[in-house]
């Protein structure tokens, strides 16, 4: 009797979070996600004269962040009505782009992380990975791998129909599951896993860089500057995208016929699932501080821009 009842709270819980917390906490990433994240967009095309290599991968990561921020809308109201009415194609089409902004912002930051170890190693920018030509090439290469490594995730995608209403299920929801959990596990270990020990090395290679420099009392350049920079990333990969990789693959694992789980073990791992999947999309709302902390004159430019027009707005008044 006990068993029923937890179960029951569970199904509860399960309806609740779809309902309510992935509706509002779509709604607060949206909002704050847009303002910053335009704001940024702003200040590099109408402030930023002269762009290296930083300025270039975080402004491609601004562009992933509003593209993903765009698709909210549709799915805080679905979630909110408890029903799809956009059709297949924008269902698997924002999924897509969902994970597409995943994935392209952990290589953005990992190569950001790189960057950032060469610009302590090579201050001037003389290495030829720190030439503005060379990241602008690294960022299509981005787009274009994200963009096929993605590809398969279309055929797992699909919505579910009953007499009342159409639901666009996520990719771990959806699909064979089979053949689902290893296309996951694969894009766990290549998207996410693999640049993650990437950051890592660099995080090291940064943190040995800095103690020798200390030791030899070599301070030509701010050196925290950097090393707070590759561990916010390290940070943020742990506490936002660990989880939701985790659940993910157990989501889709408890829907296996091989490792079939009771009705209440299912539903306990997909409202967990639910919880992380927001949290690993915060990101988009946290990476305009990169932008501010990687700095390269970037909030120096904006902020007087934005004085000059607050200036201007005030003499127009008078």
């Amino acid at each position: 009797m006990a068993k029923n009842a937890s179960c029951e709270n569970w199904l509860a819980a399960e309806a609740g979070l779809q309902k309510y917390y992935l509706s509002v906490f779509y709604g607060i990433e949206f909002v704050v996600g847009l303002l910053g994240n335009s704001t940024v967009v702003f200040g590099y095309l109408f402030c930023l004269k002269n762009w290296n290599s930083s300025n270039v991968y975080l402004f491609n990561l601004s562009i992933s962040d509003l593209a993903f921020l765009c698709t909210l809308p549709m799915l805080i109201n679905s979630y909110a009505q408890e029903k799809w009415t956009y059709g297949d194609v924008l269902c698997i089409s924002n999924r897509y782009v969902l994970h597409a902004n995943l994935y392209t912002s952990i290589l953005f930051l990992t190569f950001i992380s790189i960057d950032r170890y060469l610009l302590m190693k090579h201050p001037f920018r003389e290495h030829f990975l720190q030439r503005k030509e060379f990241a602008v090439l690294i960022s299509l290469a981005i787009w274009v791998l994200v963009t096929l490594e993605l590809m398969p995730m279309l055929v797992f995608i699909n919505n579910a129909s009953n007499d009342s209403s159409t639901t666009c299920h996520d990719y771990a929801s959806s699909g064979d599951a089979k053949y689902s959990f290893i296309y996951s596990m694969c894009l766990t270990f290549l998207g996410f896993l693999f640049p993650l020990f990437v950051m890592c090395f660099f995080y090291f290679k940064i943190a040995v860089f800095l103690k020798q420099r200390i030791k030899q009392q070599v301070t030509t350049v701010p050196l925290e500057k950097p090393l707070n920079l590759v561990i916010l990333a390290v940070v943020i990969f742990s506490v936002l995208f660990t989880p939701y990789h985790i659940m993910r693959n157990m989501r889709i694992a408890s829907r296996m016929v091989e490792w079939m789980q009771s009705q209440c073990t299912q539903t306990i791992i997909h409202s967990l699932y639910i919880v992380t999947r927001p949290l690993a999309f915060l990101n988009s709302v946290i990476n305009p501080v990169f932008y501010f902390l990687v700095g390269d004159h970037f909030r120096e430019m904006l902020v007087n821009r934005l004085r000059h027009h607050f200036k201007s707005l005030t003499c127009f008044r008078k």
